[in-house]
């Protein structure tokens, strides 16, 4: 179930609902292959935009250009009422957001405790590292009964919970989750919505990109649809009732023309 308006910790910088990320006319190419052709979207701040697609529809593209790892080669990125087009990822990581993709997004030599105390350390200062520590396992116990365990050694699912749990703890403005339970078995699949759950009702956003796209359309305010790198639907998520897996496909809607 999506958080309500009242469950969820107060936006500082940006009214609930307001636009929070604005991709407009966004277009992006890995050298001679144009992967998105005028992306236009929106994630409001203090909701969910569940970003859907067949394979190769773009979704990972649009992912890595926000978070500044792939360049635009047209169009416009704002982020918190700011212009990001074109900065490197470490500034608009600072900016308050993150992404998480599917696989291993942590220190796979460290503990679960290092790999919280590096993260903690950095955003919080040494004497705040302790109460975060509190609060991560607070909401992971099962982190807590593994904190000196290798991270290395973690399930995919407890990997995903870790990651999860930096960005629940540090509150950030904008959580960009690209396929965060591919390959995960279902009962791991439900602790990780848990979990998005609880990130959601904290106050950050998020733009969901999912395989399950059922579990991410029950989590999400908004959708947007992908067809061949371009934007097909951008919408309230009762909007597709019936009609997604054509716009998946790109197949026209029987009621036009």
């Amino acid at each position: 179930m999506t958080a309500t308006a009242g469950d969820r910790a107060t936006v500082e910088a940006v009214g609930e609902g307001q636009p929070l990320l604005e991709l407009r006319d966004v277009g992006a190419s890995y050298g001679p292959y144009e992967a998105l052709f005028g992306v236009s979207l929106t994630v409001r701040a203090g909701r969910a935009l569940a970003l859907v697609g067949a394979n190769g529809a773009g979704k990972s593209t649009v992912a890595r250009v926000v978070s500044g790892l792939v360049p635009t080669t047209r169009g416009t990125i704002r982020f918190d009422g700011r212009d990001i087009t074109g900065r490197p990822a470490y500034e608009i990581a600072r900016m308050g957001l993150s992404q998480l993709t599917e696989g291993r997004s942590v220190f796979a030599s460290l503990t679960v405790e290092e790999n919280l105390t590096l993260s903690f350390r950095r955003a919080l200062g040494r004497r705040g590292v302790p109460d975060a520590l509190a609060r991560a396992y607070a909401a992971f116990p099962r982190l807590g009964e593994r904190r000196t365990q290798s991270a290395g050694t973690l399930s995919g699912g407890e990997q995903r919970m870790l990651a999860l749990a930096r960005v629940l703890v540090l509150k950030q403005r904008l959580l960009v989750v690209d396929e965060l339970s591919f390959g995960l078995a279902p009962v791991v699949v439900d602790e990780v919505y848990t979990a998005l759950e609880r990130v959601l009702a904290s106050g950050t956003s998020l733009l969901l990109i999912e395989q399950h796209v059922d579990r991410a359309l029950v989590l999400a305010d908004d959708v947007a649809v992908l067809s061949k790198g371009r934007v097909v639907y951008d919408g309230p998520v009762a909007g597709v009732e019936g009609r997604l897996g054509d716009l998946v496909l790109g197949r026209p809607d029987p009621g036009e023309g």
